[in-house]
């Protein structure tokens, strides 16, 4: 993975929407719910920060945040018509003939020729798509710019458990579990689940390798959430992963919510 320089300051949300290791639901693997109406985009107080940071990493290294098969394309076109049609009803977005107008001012040139790529300078989310392989999701393309620590060039056309393999706690049973879960999925009726971890700094970019760990201090200052939705798409019935990351400080939240969390974390 190329070199780049660190994310120059904190890209912050206010609070977050959800603390997940509060509610029984969602607080053990895999926590999946239903998505409510057409939330499976959101768009929040980080945005244009947060989308600023995004056009840097794709301009920087765009071999590290973007990979799409050839056989990942027709899902990656359905999905730029899906998300386009999706930002004609979200407060904020003007979509033209040409181009989009984002809720930050910026506008973006539309290009369906790239996707991914146009897609990702207009949506939070990381966007990763998953098609069905025999008995096995593959991931055939994504734009990926938040990681946390994991490579999307490491892991490209690799299958849904093979990816997962050396994340603790996906063991073997949660993973045939998330298997039944991506061929349960329905059109129309997305999920969600939003994981929770703690870090000592703010950066949203951290890609590392398989056997690489990131450093476990002792002092955390942010939690760093991803609310994780998942689509089936009707035509190519590829399944969509996108991944909205929030990074908060501790500090907003409260000492009982802290205390949580620490549970949670040793489970």
């Amino acid at each position: 993975m190329n070199d780049i320089v660190p994310q120059p300051a904190p890209i912050l949300q206010s609070r977050l929407p959800f603390l997940p290791w509060m509610d029984p639901r969602t607080a053990r693997l895999p926590g999946v719910l239903p998505v409510e109406g057409e939330d499976w985009l959101r768009v929040d107080d980080a945005y244009a920060a947060q989308m600023a940071e995004r056009a840097r990493l794709i301009r920087a290294v765009p071999e590290d945040v973007h990979a799409l098969l050839p056989e990942g394309r027709p899902a990656a076109e359905e999905l730029y018509d899906i998300v386009l049609d999706r930002l004609t009803r979200m407060e904020g977005f003007r979509i033209g003939a040409d181009t989009v107008l984002r809720p930050d001012g910026v506008e973006v040139a539309l290009d369906r020729a790239q996707p991914l790529l146009t897609l990702g300078q207009l949506l939070q989310e990381d966007l990763l798509l998953m098609e069905q392989e025999g008995e096995e999701h593959r991931l055939t393309g994504g734009i990926l710019c938040f990681p946390a620590s994991w490579s999307l060039r490491q892991k490209v056309g690799r299958a849904l458990i093979s990816i997962h393999e050396p994340v603790q706690p996906y063991d073997d049973s949660i993973a045939k579990r998330v298997q039944r879960l991506f061929d349960a999925i329905r059109v129309g009726q997305p999920l969600w689940r939003m994981n929770f971890l703690t870090y000592d700094d703010y950066q949203l970019f951290q890609p590392r390798l398989e056997g690489q760990r990131r450093p476990r201090p002792q002092g955390h200052f942010f939690v760093r959430c991803e609310r994780q939705t998942l689509l089936r798409l009707p035509q190519t019935r590829a399944v969509l992963f996108a991944v909205h990351t929030y990074v908060v400080l501790a500090e907003t939240l409260t000492e009982a919510e802290i205390a949580a969390l620490k549970v949670a974390q040793e489970h």
